[in-house]
């Protein structure tokens, strides 16, 4: 078999490629590009792109225990708690004992941690809009439903 022939029928080797994993692989790329850009744009503020999405939690939710932390941003609980932890040496999130149950704790945002989140935001916006600079109109929210859709299937 010449590797010509083993080369040109491999769907990996197809530009527009539509083997079932295309579609994974596009999504990681993209992943990865909006982790790097918004990654450099929280960096100045002292904080990574993990912390910031567990402050996105805390303000959405208010008050959230660790386990549902991690299950909200894709953590583990080991993971969950270093992030945690940084948060609350920055004094940016608190523990707090959770009324009739002294083992779990919630983790609140701090003013401290609402100031920050504020800030990131603005920072972040232009970083946001380069990303998504070669949509046309409308492209962004379709693309944002799109992800949700496929991120938080409907229940059948």
């Amino acid at each position: 078999m010449s590797s010509d022939k083993t080369s040109a029928s491999r769907a990996t080797a197809r530009p527009g490629d539509t083997s079932p994993f295309a579609l994974g692989l596009l999504l990681r790329q993209a992943h990865w590009r909006a982790l790097t850009v918004m990654t450099e744009a929280v960096r100045p503020l002292g904080i990574e792109l993990r912390h910031f999405a567990v402050l996105i939690v805390l303000v959405d939710r208010g008050p959230t225990v660790q386990r549902d932390l991690a299950t909200a941003t894709g953590s583990d609980k080991a993971g969950i708690m270093r992030v945690v932890d940084d948060l609350e040496r920055k004094g940016l999130a608190v523990r707090k004992s959770v009324p009739g149950d002294r083992r779990v704790r919630a983790v609140e945002i701090t003013p401290e941690g609402m100031e920050l989140f504020d800030a990131a935001h603005l920072t972040a916006e232009p970083a946001a809009e380069r990303l998504v600079a070669d949509l046309e109109p409308g492209e962004t929210e379709l693309l944002k439903d799109l992800l949700t859709r496929l991120a938080y299937p409907a229940a059948k």
